[in-house]
């Protein structure tokens, strides 16, 4: 672990990468917490089936688990799916890019406390390599009990891959602190520009750290994620437990390019929220002066169950090498939102996975995915 607090990852020429830079993995941890579906908990393991057998045709993908009986159990599944083979994969095949690490989770939300991962262009300045990562200090979006083992996360994989780890501190009110800070709350172009929101990481509601300042922030993810400039919006969506992650709302998906949700129904609570959001990036500028261009993303239709508006959104897709995995709701606004990101992403497969069962777990595709950039 990095220790001196002089040797940032900026200053060793560290940046976090775009999602859209080539990946060496995609993590993953198998659904095993009932209570995050109820009712519907039987379905999630198949969505996961899914996800991983388009992921593993153009990716590793590393699964952590619970135990050896969980592996099991995962992989007589992911046989039954035929994602993976009855016997044992040949060297190269698709089915022999998953791989099963034992760590045990509280949660399936690995953006939020897998490792930020940061890396550079030149190998140089001795112990240092390509790729690095960041542990930020995981709290449960300041909001749930049980988190202890998803904090541990971050620090076992980079163990795991034997590479160097930060946990980002600030000093706050005169102590050392560590930073609290889930991935799916910020996304970044990968050329020094990041975006979060004012709700998640300012608020006083479900705040993350106490005493902090806005300035606080902006250094911190300069030092540790080579971020230049920081373009603040204001809320997130409706129904999203984690008080305004950007994931949900508005993503790059090139380096002067942002996606960003629209809702043009002015009674739908997100209307007002998503309209503040657009105004804002139409009027910002990237680490270089450059204006930004921003498309509008449609907005599924509010989806409902037990009486819970709950955070369906098509922002929340994942970019994997040579493909994009779409959140999608049965909803006619499906195909409108997929074709928007064929035409942004013509050099990948656009793919919809079914997401009504799924985000009534209040995560969606980019909250259960984290990627490690290839060297």
């Amino acid at each position: 672990m990095a220790s001196n607090p002089s040797v940032t990852p900026a200053s060793l020429g560290y940046r976090m990468p775009a999602e859209w830079e080539p990946h060496a993995a995609t993590w993953i941890a198998w659904p095993h917490n009932r209570s995050d579906w109820p009712g519907k908990f039987e379905a999630i393991p198949w969505i996961y089936a899914e996800i991983i057998r388009h992921l593993a045709c153009v990716e590793p993908v590393n699964v952590l688990v619970e135990n050896e009986a969980a592996e099991a159990r995962a992989r007589a599944l992911l046989v039954r799916a035929q994602v993976l083979p009855q016997k044992a994969a040949a060297p190269g095949s698709t089915a022999a890019n998953v791989k099963f690490f034992p760590l045990r989770t509280n949660r399936v939300w690995t953006r939020d406390y897998a490792p930020l991962f940061v890396r550079r262009k030149a190998r140089s300045r001795g112990r240092y390599p390509a790729v690095a990562a960041t542990a930020w200090r995981f709290n449960a979006w300041a909001k749930y009990n049980d988190w202890k083992l998803d904090a541990n996360v971050a620090t076992a994989i980079a163990q795991q891959l034997q590479t160097p780890v930060w946990q980002p501190t600030a000093i706050v009110n005169r102590k050392l602190r560590r930073i609290v800070l889930e991935g799916g709350s910020i996304d970044v172009n990968g050329r020094g520009t990041l975006i979060s929101t004012e709700e998640c990481l300012l608020s006083d509601v479900q705040q993350r750290n106490p005493g902090m300042t806005r300035e606080q922030l902006e250094q911190a993810f300069a030092d540790y994620l080579g971020v230049q400039k920081v373009i603040w919006l204001e809320r997130g969506i409706a129904g999203d437990d984690t008080h305004g992650h950007v994931d949900d709302i508005t993503r790059f998906v090139a380096p002067h390019t942002v996606i960003t949700a629209f809702e043009p129904d002015r009674s739908d609570a997100n209307h007002e929220p998503l309209r503040d959001n657009f105004r804002r990036l139409t009027r910002t500028t990237d680490q270089s002066g450059e204006r930004v261009r921003v498309v509008k993303l449609p907005m599924p239709a509010p989806v409902y169950f037990e009486g819970q508006r709950l955070p369906a959104s098509y922002a929340n897709f994942y970019i994997a090498n040579k493909l994009v995995l779409v959140p999608v709701f049965s909803d006619p606004n499906d195909r409108v939102a997929l074709n928007t990101l064929a035409t942004l992403f013509p050099g990948r497969q656009i793919v919809g996975i079914y997401c009504r069962d799924f985000i009534w777990g209040l995560g969606a595709l980019h909250c259960m995915t984290q990627q490690q950039p290839a060297a």
